[in-house]
Parts: structure tokens; sequence; C-alpha cells
């Protein structure tokens, strides 16, 4: 250990980019991700416009990655691709790059760019190489990601909803935020959550609206309720949703 210590100092200081490549090669194939990476940090620049700079570039980018730095990782890797389009690591180049910002995607409460650039990425990956044997890796996290930002949007929706006619009409603003989920998102796992939650804001609608606006928005309820049972005839929120019908229902036929 203090002999490979010592070498490790002695390459710090060496002069000799070549001397300093080989060297980080070799940690790098050794999984020593975090010392190869000091290493070709100092490097990178000097092979500019060589053979060697390709490689170094792409072992950087991936020398963060392995040390789970997915947002250097993903600087590194695009700029590879981005430089070598047509290089010998392009299409790994590509995919790492995305799934790194997969993996960096943090939980609905927090910000969700690198969630929003992890699509990205994969899915020009998927457009650039749809028989890549990591395609099946690929749809999956952008699967995973659509349902994570599905579920922000449900849960602003939620927020509106529960806010009512505080300071104005929330529910419309509920509905406007499903609906553009849904739009976003058809495939996410949150889509029968989002479209029940239309009908109930637009069943709060109806009941807040003055006397003169009732009938028309008791309708849009009716419509409401019928995509949303037959979409999911069989949904846990059946009752719920077959209650809201029979009221909107009195109320149109009264009219």
């Amino acid at each position: 250990m203090l002999s490979g210590c010592g070498e490790y100092q002695r390459v710090l200081k060496s002069s000799d980019p070549n001397v300093k490549y080989e060297y980080a090669k070799r940690l790098y194939d050794e999984g020593k991700y975090a010392q190869s990476a000091s290493i070709l940090q100092e490097i990178v620049s000097l092979f500019k416009g060589q053979e060697k700079a390709e490689e170094t570039l792409y072992m950087l980018g991936m020398c963060n990655y392995h040390t789970k730095d997915y947002l250097n990782s993903g600087a590194y890797l695009s700029t590879y691709y981005k430089r070598y389009p047509k290089g010998k690591y392009a299409e790994d180049a590509r995919y790492y790059s995305g799934y790194g910002y997969y993996l960096d995607s943090p939980d609905t409460q927090l910000d969700q760019s690198s969630t929003i650039r992890g699509i990205e990425e994969l899915t020009n990956f998927l457009e650039l190489y749809p028989t890549s044997a990591r395609v099946p890796d690929a749809q999956a996290a952008i699967f995973d990601m659509q349902d994570k930002l599905a579920l922000k949007q449900l849960q602003n929706a939620q927020l509106y909803y529960n806010l009512g006619t505080y300071l104005g009409n929330n529910y419309e603003s509920a509905v406007i935020v499903a609906q553009n989920a849904l739009k976003a998102y058809p495939y996410a796992k949150y889509k029968e959550q989002l479209e029940m939650l239309v009908l109930k804001s637009r069943f709060q609608e109806a009941e807040n609206s003055v006397a003169e606006k009732k009938a028309e928005r008791y309708a849009t309820v009716i419509d409401e309720y019928f995509s949303f049972i037959n979409n999911y005839p069989e949904s846990s929120y059946r009752s719920e949703a077959d209650n809201i019908y029979k009221i909107a229902s009195k109320h149109v036929t009264n009219d």
C-alpha cells in the first residue's frame, strides 16, 4: 500500500503527461476511479487534438460516473459525444450520461432538473441506437423518471384541490395541472389518480358555482365521469365517482 501511495505521488509530480496518462489508465482498469480522475483532470486538456484525447475524456467521464458524481459525469460524457459523435465510446457515453442523470434524480419534493435531463439524454440514446442491448434498461429508466414527474404534478394538482376556493378558484388550477400531466406522461402509472382528481375538481367547481353556471358545469362533470369509468371500469375510486355522478345528474335534470 505504501509502495502504491509513493508511486501515485511520484506520478502526480511528473511533468510528463504520457506517464500520467498510462498510470491513470492503469488505475482506471483496476477500478481506482477517484485516483484516476484526479490525474485525468490534470491532463485532459493537454492532449487536445491528439489521439489520446478521446480516451482521456471518456475515462474522466466514467471515473466520475463510478464515483457517483453524476453531474460532472454527464458534463464530461456529453462533451465527449459532441466532440466525437462517431467515436469509439459514443454509444457508451450517451447511455451513461443519461443513466447517470437518472441515478441522480431526487425525490419529487426536490428540483427535477436531473430527471428532465435524464429523459432527454436517454430518449436521444434510443433514437440513435435502437438496436442496442441497453435499450430495455434505457426505456425502464425513462418510464421511471416520467412516473416521477407525473407524481410531482399529481402532488401539485392535489395541493390546488386542497386549497379549494381560497383566494380564487383553485379547482380550475388543479384541472389544468392534472390535464397537462396526462398529456405529457400518457403512460404514467398515476394516470388513474390524475383523471380522478380532474373529476373531483370539476365536481367541486360545479358545487361552488353561481346558480346560472351550475347546469353547464355539472354537465361537464358528467362528461368527465363517463370518460373516467370508460377508462377504469374496475377502479377503486368507482364508488366515489358513481356518487359524484348521481349528484351531478340530479342538478342537470332539475334544470
